[in-house]
């Protein structure tokens, strides 16, 4: 347990249900809800990313990417090892958005002990859609990929 009783472990899906595969991060913290474990949605503004995870111990952040990649592509970055690349999280309505917290975190020097971000490649970002085909199956493969990395020790 974190300070003040707070759960270690702390899983933030970041996006915007309303907006397509922006909607990502909310449906992988939805689907960690119903097998159980605490997550949060949060809808990307970077500032207050960095008061969520202030003094959390183990931060995993799920967010929507557009780096052109093909449509459902995750990817998996340790923030301790390698910078998060501003344009590649960049669809969000925020200018300081995930990537900008993370590398401000590290500036600051105030990184939770492990920070894994997982990005999720979107197809779609109109208002209105919902999760393209490729991402909504990539949920489920995010989901259990966070679940057997919060069981290992």
């Amino acid at each position: 347990m974190a300070d003040g009783g707070a759960p270690a472990v702390l899983v933030i899906g970041v996006g915007n249900p309303m907006r397509g595969d922006d909607g990502v991060g909310p449906a992988v913290a939805q689907r960690l809800r119903e097998s159980g474990l605490s997550a949060v949605d949060h809808a990307g503004d970077g500032a207050v990313l960095l008061e969520l995870w202030d003094d959390r111990d183990h931060v995993i952040v799920v967010d929507a990417t557009a780096s052109g990649r093909p449509p459902g592509t995750i990817t998996r970055i340790d923030a301790h090892e390698t910078p998060v690349a501003r344009g590649v999280f960049h669809h969000s309505s925020h200018e300081f958005g995930v990537a900008e917290a993370v590398e401000t975190a590290r500036a600051l020097d105030r990184l939770p002990g492990r920070l894994a971000v997982y990005g999720i490649e979107g197809e779609t970002f109109e208002a209105g859609a919902g999760l393209s085909e490729p991402v909504a199956r990539a949920v489920t493969e995010v989901a259990r990929r966070i679940m057997a990395e919060l069981s290992q020790p």
